[in-house]
C-alpha cells in the first residue's frame, strides 16, 4: 500500500453528513476506501454519499440509540463486505453560562452522543474488524484546554481521550490500532448551532496562531494516514491541529 493509498479498504464514519465529518468522509474516499456515511440527517447524509460516487452509501443511525447500532453496523459490513477503517465523529455541543444551566436533558444528550455513542459502537463493530483494521476518534483542545462555557462537552472529550488510550491497549496486541485526533477551532456548523456563543462567532479562531478557524478539509488529511499503514506503529496517540494553539 501506497502513502495514502486506502484501495480495497472499507471506513464507516458517524456525523459523516456535514462539518468536519463530511471532509473526513470525502478524503477517505478520495483516498481509494469505500466510505458509509453515518448520520441522523437523512438528506444530507443520503447528498453526501451519492457525490462520493459508486461504492458508496448511507445508513440512517441515531448515535443515542443504542439499539440501532447493530443494524447500522450490520448494514455496512454488508454493503462493503467487511469493515476496516471506524471513523467515531458524531458530536453535540452546547454552550451555557454557567454550570447551573446545565439541564439533565442537556446532559444526557451530551454524553449519550460523545461518550455512550463511542463505546456502543465499537461494541457492535468490534466483532467484524480485523488484525489492520484502526479505530480514530474525534477528541478536541477542549480535553486538555477546557472552555468554560462548554463544561459538559470538554468532560465528554476528556473521557473521549482517555478512553482512546485504555482501549488501545486492549485492541493494539490484537492487531487494531486506536488513535484520536483532537481539532482545535475548526468552522464547522456545530458553532453556529448553540456550540459557541453568538456573540463569540465573529472572533472565532483568532486566538489561535493562524488567525483564524481551520476547515474540515485541513484536518481530513490526519484522519486519511491514520487510517492507512503508514501510520502502523501509531496507537494510543492523540494528535493535535489547533492552528498552533497550545494544547493545556
Amino acid at each position: 500500500m501506497t502513502q495514502s493509498d486506502l484501495s480495497g479498504r472499507t471506513a464507516l464514519v458517524t456525523g459523516g453528513a456535514q462539518g468536519l465529518g463530511e471532509g473526513m468522509a470525502r478524503a477517505l474516499a478520495a483516498a481509494g476506501a469505500r466510505v458509509v456515511v453515518a448520520d441522523l440527517q437523512v438528506d444530507a447524509g443520503t447528498k453526501v454519499a451519492d457525490s462520493l460516487g459508486e461504492g458508496h452509501g448511507y445508513v440512517h443511525l441515531d448515535v443515542t440509540d443504542d439499539a440501532g447500532w447493530e443494524a447500522a453496523v450490520a448494514d455496512t459490513v454488508a454493503r462493503l463486505g467487511g469493515l476496516d477503517i471506524l471513523v467515531n465523529n458524531a458530536g453535540y455541543q452546547q454552550a451555557r453560562d454557567s454550570i447551573l444551566d446545565i439541564t439533565t436533558e442537556q446532559l444526557d444528550a451530551t454524553f449519550k452522543t460523545n461518550v455512550y455513542a463511542l463505546v456502543w459502537i465499537i461494541q457492535a463493530a468490534l466483532p467484524h474488524l480485523r488484525p489492520g483494521a484502526t479505530i480514530i476518534n474525534t477528541a478536541s483542545i477542549n480535553a486538555y484546554d477546557p472552555g468554560e462555557d462548554i463544561i459538559d462537552y470538554a468532560a465528554t472529550k476528556a473521557a473521549i481521550a482517555s478512553l482512546t488510550k485504555s482501549l488501545s491497549k486492549q485492541l493494539t496486541p490484537k492487531g487494531i490500532r486506536v488513535n484520536a485526533i483532537a481539532p482545535g477551532p475548526y468552522w464547522t456548523p456545530l458553532q453556529v448551532s448553540g456550540g459557541q456563543k453568538p456573540e463569540k462567532l465573529p472572533k472565532f479562531g483568532a486566538d489561535s496562531l493562524t488567525g483564524r478557524p481551520g476547515q474540515p478539509a485541513e484536518i481530513a488529511p490526519l484522519y486519511v494516514l491514520l487510517a492507512s499503514s503508514e501510520s502502523s506503529f501509531t496507537s494510543g496517540d492523540i494528535f493535535g491541529s489547533t492552528g498552533g494553539k497550545p494544547q493545556g
